[in-house]
């Protein structure tokens, strides 16, 4: 069995498991949450992975398209697929906006106006009169899908997000395949070459950007129609720290990499406090009791080790093994 074929089983198995995952016991809100972060890291790889551009902004185009999102939803009373279409469309529209002002810097100077864009859009959100302020914007109803499927009921939602979060990595995994694909990831391997070739680099990255930015938009959409409210916490800087290192961790520049790398941090924030609680209860040691309170140290603890330990990341490293191996 050659490599495509055993990816496609794994891809075919990682399906299945979460179309049976809410039967299996999985708490489906939560599950839908790792599919919006596993969305916005995999837009990321795209961009970082396989374009080579390190962005510093990617929470604008989560956070503020989710703020579009959930106006659009709650204020404007549009359905739920307008209102995740008008959401990518913003991703879109401010990848754009970040993409012409930036793409012609490189290394850190590109990276320090993403970021610098990116605070502009956070102190806009945060001043904004229909964004809440601090208190965010609460109460998105998650109405009817094409007036048929009532997204109140947590399964329904639940398959139309895993529908949409699987169409989207589809359109990456072609989008990666694709001719344009292939210049992306010879402009990040060489760009000098793929000028001298005689390609447009700077429109093949600011095509990348905008892709990745709708792609992140969605996510953000997504997450605003699951959870019911958008947030200052997903336009913040610290989400674009986030998302590098779900993508990181995973592995750089692997299809797979941002799904484990997503599901490594999500599961680290969420479910650290119970298993210190298992800890403490094993070891007899109250110590561990307070890991909850300590997301942000061991979350940086878990980074350090990938680092040094798996530089390729996750699933980079058991790519590099199995093709050692063979």
């Amino acid at each position: 069995m050659n490599n495509n074929k055993i990816t496609n089983v794994l891809y075919g198995l990682l399906l299945l498991g979460l179309i049976v995952a809410p039967f299996a016991g999985a708490y489906p809100v939560f599950v839908m949450k790792l599919m919006c972060f596993a969305l916005f890291a995999s837009a990321f790889n795209l961009l970082l992975g396989f374009t080579g551009l390190l962005s510093f902004g990617h929470a604008a185009f989560l956070g503020g398209s989710a703020y579009v999102a959930g106006q659009a939803m709650k204020v404007w009373g549009f359905t739920p697929e307008v209102g995740l279409v008008l959401g990518t469309l913003t991703g879109a529209f401010l990848g754009w906006i970040f993409g012409v002002l930036a793409i012609r810097r490189q290394g850190i100077y590109f990276a320090m106006i993403t970021l610098a864009l990116a605070q502009m859009v956070f102190f806009i959100c945060l001043q904004a009169k229909f964004t809440g302020g601090e208190d965010g914007l609460q109460g998105v109803p998650r109405g009817k899908l094409f007036g048929m499927l009532d997204l109140q009921n947590d399964l329904t939602m639940y398959y139309v997000s895993l529908v949409v979060v699987v169409l989207a990595f589809l359109l990456i995994v072609r989008t990666i395949h694709s001719p344009f694909g292939q210049v992306l990831k010879g402009i990040k391997e060489n760009e000098p070459r793929a000028l001298s070739l005689g390609y447009d680099v700077a429109r093949f990255k600011l095509l990348a950007f905008v892709i990745s930015a709708a792609l992140s938009g969605l996510a953000g959409s997504l997450k605003t129609l699951v959870l019911g409210f958008a947030t200052l916490s997903d336009v913040h800087w610290t989400a674009s720290g986030q998302v590098i290192l779900m993508t990181l961790v995973g592995g750089l520049g692997t299809l797979s990499g941002p799904l484990v790398g997503s599901a490594v941090v999500v599961l680290l924030e969420n479910k650290i406090g119970e298993f210190g609680n298992l800890l403490a209860r094993i070891t007899t040691v109250d110590w561990f009791n307070t890991l909850g309170e300590s997301v942000t140290m061991v979350t940086g603890l878990i980074f350090v080790i990938c680092v040094l330990a798996f530089r390729r990341g996750i699933m980079g490293e058991i790519i590099a093994l199995v093709g050692r191996r063979r």
